[in-house]
């Protein structure tokens, strides 16, 4: 589980996305929202099922509806298909009716480590050191791109490829007016600290956004917040398994130092 529990159901092509805590109602209010405008504009967007009132709160958890996206057998979608989704999506313009939160740099940060349970104390006190480090530093960045619409956790993984070979993008609860650079940081520290791609891969999508984010002087710590967002997202479900435990532990490691190798598991 990440931030939903995601159910499909057995009478009807919908997917039911349920969020942990009440917390998450304006992030599930905007889904619906952007779903709803980009799919007006005819962009290749997960749609949600426009009949029913959303988001609905049922004990506490917001609840939201998705029409069912049928995968191809074929194949997954590539990095070059992402870097042409992101630079397509912000290229577009926010309609007035539209109002985006600022992109949420450590969103939901200070509750994930007040609510971790199974992990050590000095742990703890180091992420909030951290945090105030990593908010300091953003504040400082001078960014080269105008703001914009922004996907928020634009990674590979949030495009999915139906049955007629269509690639949509889903996952739009971070969706924010900010800078381009916030969704390039993705897929730039997953080559750049992790090696998840290949040279080939990560050219690819940088030949077709335009950008290497590399090149750009704030580039360290937009590679330092995604790194920290990336271990405490996956603090919520260390006492899940052991591998969790695991992946945990090396993540909370290297962060301890920043020149440490990354040999992080995707997940």
């Amino acid at each position: 589980m990440g931030e939903n529990a995601l159910f499909r159901l057995a009478s009807h092509p919908v997917v039911v996305r349920i969020a942990r805590t009440a917390e998450y109602l304006d992030s599930a209010r905007g889904e619906v929202q952007v779903s709803r405008w980009l799919s007006r504009e005819g962009f290749p967007v997960t749609r949600v099922v426009d009949d029913l009132e959303q988001p609905m709160v049922v004990d506490g958890h917001p609840v939201t509806f998705w029409h069912l996206i049928e995968e191809g057998a074929a194949r997954k979608a590539t990095y070059g298909e992402l870097g042409a989704v992101l630079r397509e999506l912000h290229s577009l313009s926010l309609p007035d009716t539209l109002n985006l939160p600022p992109y949420p740099v450590l969103d939901r940060t200070d509750r994930r480590i007040n609510a971790a349970l199974d992990i050590p104390e000095d742990d703890r006190a180091f992420l909030r050191k951290r945090a105030r480090e990593l908010r300091d530093r953003v504040a400082g960045l001078r960014f080269e791109s105008e703001k914009g619409p922004v996907h928020g956790d634009a990674h590979v993984q949030n495009l999915m490829v139906d049955r007629n070979d269509q690639v949509i993008l889903i996952d739009l609860e971070r969706f924010s007016f900010d800078h381009p650079e916030w969704d390039l940081m993705v897929t730039a520290t997953e080559h750049h600290s992790l090696g998840w791609q290949t040279k080939e891969q990560y050219g690819a999508f940088v030949g077709a956004y335009g950008r290497d984010l590399r090149t750009w002087s704030g580039f360290s710590t937009l590679r330092a917040v995604q790194e920290f967002n990336m271990t405490t997202w996956l603090m919520q479900n260390v006492s899940e398994s052991a591998e969790t435990a695991a992946e945990y532990t090396r993540r909370i490691s290297s962060l301890r130092n920043e020149d440490a190798p990354r040999d992080w598991s995707p997940g």
